[in-house]
C-alpha cells in the first residue's frame, strides 16, 4: 500500500516518516509540508540518509491529493481544525485516512466546541470515525475509512483505567490524574515559553483546569463505565524531550485487591504486544519506553487510604501518536500488529 503523510514537518510527522520508511508492507510515496516545500527528505532528516532517497517535501492542493490514484492511505499530522478540512474530501474521494489531530476523537460537537473553542469543521464525519485505541476497540476498514488516533495523555490514562471501570474494580468518582509530558508534546512551533532556558531545569502545571485532552478521556472512560465520568486531570511540562509519565489515584470499590487489578489487566491485554504490565513494587520509567510503541503500567495500593495508585509511561510521539496510528493501521489491514514497530 502506498501512503502519504500530510504535515510531515512536525515532531509527530517526522516520527511517522521514520517508522513508515521501515514498514515491511507500506511504501511512503509522498510527504507534504508548506514550510519545507521543495526540500529533500535527507536535508531535513539527516538520520534517514540512505532510505527514502527520492522523497521531497511537497505542498500539493487537496484536490491534487484526492486525484492521486496510486496513494490509498493518508496520515494527517495536522493541527485540529485544519485536519478536518483535509479529511473530508479525502474520505469522499475513497481514501483511507488516519487522523492524528483531535478533530474526530469526540462524538459530540458540543463537547468539541466547549474544549476547542470553535464549531466542529466536519460534524457529519463524527459518527463514522473510529476511536483508534487498538487494545480496547475493534477496528476495521469495513466499518469506516476514517480512524481517529488518540492523544498522548489519553492513551496513558485510558489504558490503565478502562478495564478497571468496566469490571467495577475501582470507584468511578474521585479519580485524580497527574501527568508529565516531554516538551515535544507542545509541537515544533516556536514559542518563548518553550525555549531551552525556559524549560531546562524547570517543571510546571499547565492547561488547568480543563486541558483539551480531558474531553476525550472522560468520553471514553464514560463509555466503559456505563455512566458519566468526571475526573481531575493535572498535566505538567517536564524538562525532558519526549515521554509521558502518568500517576492515577483511584479509590478501591471496597473488596478489590491489587491482585485483582493486575489480573484484570492481564485478561484484557494478554495478547497485546505493546502493553507491558510490571511486577508489583516496580514503577514505570520514561527512559524504558522512549523510542518504542510500548506502554508500561503498574499498580500499587495505599492501605491507609484504600486507594490504588496506577502508573504508566509511554513515548508521546510513538505510542502516544505516530506509532499508535501505525498499530491501528496494521490491525485494519490485517498485518501483524507489530509490523514496522520495533
Amino acid at each position: 500500500m502506498k501512503a502519504c503523510i500530510i504535515g510531515a514537518s512536525g515532531y509527530t510527522g517526522r516520527e511517522l516518516v521514520s517508522l513508515l520508511l521501515e514498514h515491511p508492507h507500506i511504501e511512503l510515496a509522498a510527504i507534504t509540508s508548506r514550510a519545507l516545500e521543495g526540500k529533500s527528505l535527507h536535508s531535513q532528516l539527516p538520520h534517514l540518509r540512505g532510505s527514502g532517497a527520492a522523497l521531497v517535501f511537497s505542498n500539493p492542493s487537496i484536490e491534487n491529493l484526492c486525484k492521486q490514484d496510486e496513494i490509498n492511505l493518508f496520515f494527517l499530522a495536522l493541527p485540529h481544525g485544519t485536519s478536518a478540512t483535509f479529511a473530508k474530501p479525502l474520505i469522499e474521494s475513497g481514501k483511507k485516512v488516519i487522523d492524528l489531530s483531535a478533530d474526530f476523537r469526540l462524538g459530540s460537537t458540543e463537547i468539541y466546541e466547549e474544549f476547542y473553542g470553535a464549531p466542529h469543521p466536519a460534524p457529519e464525519l463524527l459518527d463514522c470515525a473510529q476511536y483508534a485505541l487498538p487494545e480496547l476497540h475493534s477496528l476495521s476498514w469495513t466499518r469506516s475509512s476514517l480512524l481517529a488516533a488518540p492523544g498522548c495523555y489519553p492513551t496513558s490514562i485510558i489504558l490503565p483505567l478502562a478495564p478497571l471501570l468496566k469490571e467495577k474494580l475501582i470507584e468511578p468518582e474521585d479519580i485524580v490524574v497527574n501527568s508529565m509530558s516531554g516538551i515535544s508534546g507542545a509541537g515544533r512551533t516556536p514559542s518563548e515559553n518553550l525555549l531551552f532556558c525556559e524549560r531546562n531545569e524547570n517543571a510546571c502545571a499547565y492547561g488547568l483546569p480543563k486541558h483539551r485532552h480531558l474531553s476525550e478521556i472522560e468520553e471514553q472512560l464514560s463509555s466503559f463505565n456505563g455512566h458519566p465520568i468526571l475526573l481531575s486531570f493535572h498535566p505538567h511540562l517536564a524538562p525532558i524531550n519526549r515521554g509521558i509519565c502518568t500517576t492515577i489515584s483511584a479509590k478501591s470499590s471496597g473488596t478489590s485487591s491489587i491482585e485483582e487489578i493486575v489480573d484484570c489487566w492481564h485478561t484484557y491485554y494478554k495478547d497485546r504486544p505493546f502493553v507491558r504490565i510490571l511486577d508489583h513494587g516496580i514503577f514505570p520509567e520514561v527512559k524504558h519506553v522512549v523510542g518504542t510503541n510500548s506502554i508500561d503500567i503498574a499498580a500499587h495500593i495505599d492501605p491507609r487510604t484504600e486507594r490504588f495508585t496506577l502508573c504508566s509511561t509511554e513515548d508521546n510521539l510513538i505510542k502516544g501518536a505516530g506509532g499508535q496510528a501505525i498499530q491501528a493501521m496494521n490491525v485494519c489491514q490485517g498485518y501483524n500488529e507489530s509490523a514496522g514497530l520495533k
